[in-house]
């Protein structure tokens, strides 16, 4: 026992030593973190927004001040006719456009809008936020018997928004940067450190030395594992103190479940260190194993339920689909483990089979 902390103590301070690695291990998950959660972001807000009156009575004017005076839309100029304001949107210089009839008040002509569908998910929510001002102007000023004057275009709905009432998109990013963060860090540099002795030609002299091969494995792995548990705190603080997004559920169950991810992302690093023989045949298989799967088939960028059937087969095999559901169950929702029990149990038996075929891969290596 006393060489394998031995060993485990040489793997720390060759990490420690090595500022390259330590840059990486810390500085990205405090740079992605605070891209996604500030520059990267779904949010509506300031939307260039033009609007069309061919009169302005009392009641065109209160919706225009009110959605001047949101947070959500930028009223950037206004346009005389519906054509002037498309040809505003085509020249880029507004998002979306608001049509009111003629004489709004009186006639009960209707609203029209207007939107720059290039991007058809967040044009989706402008005309949702601009749909949901009015109505609520409209509310306010002439009563729940006038609201029928937009019922063809604007449906009177009485919408709650539960986990997320301020519709802020770090709430699903930061489970999301976790599952991508903790599998790159625990599979890839474990993954590169056991190459890298392979390519220096130390890895025969650690395999004859009286510690048996697979606790030379494992003591590697250990002071991965420990930083793939700090770096879990800092992004928790993170989330709570920097980005406010909630820790609703419990931080055991949370812990617990992120024990069994660092595991299975470990697995799968051993497994990629038993296929390839330099540390850049290491970081392309983990590239191409790793990242494009977790962004793209993950849920973390896009949902799965969305994707063609074959992708969504595939995504089945992707063990970030898993523990990004339940994270954003246990941290946004706070549910009990109950609810997450299939996404762990799934997660579990990932994680045996991948350490099985690593260590049954490792042992014919040695032979």
């Amino acid at each position: 026992m006393k060489e394998f902390w031995s060993f485990v103590q040489k793997e720390a301070k060759h990490i420690l030593r090595d500022k390259r690695t330590m840059l990486i291990l810390f500085g990205m998950p405090v740079v992605l973190m605070l891209l996604f959660g500030f520059a990267i972001s779904t949010d509506v807000q300031n939307v260039r927004t033009v609007v069309v009156t061919t009169s302005q009575d009392h009641q065109t004017q209160r919706i225009i001040e009110r959605l001047g005076a949101s947070e959500y839309f930028n009223l950037v100029q206004t346009a005389p006719t519906t054509a002037e304001a498309e040809r505003i949107i085509r020249s880029q210089k507004a998002d979306m456009a608001i049509v009111f009839g003629k004489n709004f008040a009186s006639s009960h002509s209707g609203v029209q809008l207007i939107v720059d569908a290039a991007d058809p998910n967040m044009s989706q929510q402008w005309a949702v936020y601009a749909q949901a001002i009015i109505q609520q102007e409209l509310l306010a000023s002439e009563g729940n018997s006038q609201t029928s004057i937009l019922n063809s275009q604007l449906p009177t709905v009485n919408t709650k928004m539960l986990y997320n009432p301020q519709m802020r998109s770090a709430y699903n990013f930061v489970p999301a940067i976790m599952g991508m963060l903790l599998m790159l860090i625990c599979a890839m540099m474990t993954s590169i450190s056991i190459v890298r002795e392979k390519e220096r030609g130390t890895m025969e002299v650690l395999l004859v030395s009286p510690v048996k091969p697979l606790m030379v494995i494992i003591a590697k792995a250990v002071p991965y594992l420990v930083l793939a548990f700090v770096i879990l705190i800092v992004i928790l603080l993170m989330s709570y103190f920097v980005l406010e997004v909630p820790l609703a559920g419990s931080l055991f169950w949370i812990f617990v479940l992120s024990g069994i991810y660092i595991l299975l992302a470990l697995s799968l690093g051993l497994l990629i260190s038993n296929v390839a023989q330099t540390q850049l045949v290491a970081l392309l298989m983990s590239a191409m194993v790793l990242l494009m799967p977790i962004v793209m088939l993950s849920g973390m960028l896009f949902p799965i339920e969305s994707m063609p059937k074959i992708l969504q087969y595939v995504s089945a095999v992707i063990p970030p689909r898993y523990y990004i559901a339940a994270m954003r169950k246990l941290m946004i929702m706070g549910v009990g483990v109950e609810h997450v029990m299939r996404e762990m149990l799934i997660l579990i038996g990932m994680t045996v089979l991948l350490l099985a075929i690593a260590l049954k891969t490792f042992k014919k290596r040695l032979e």
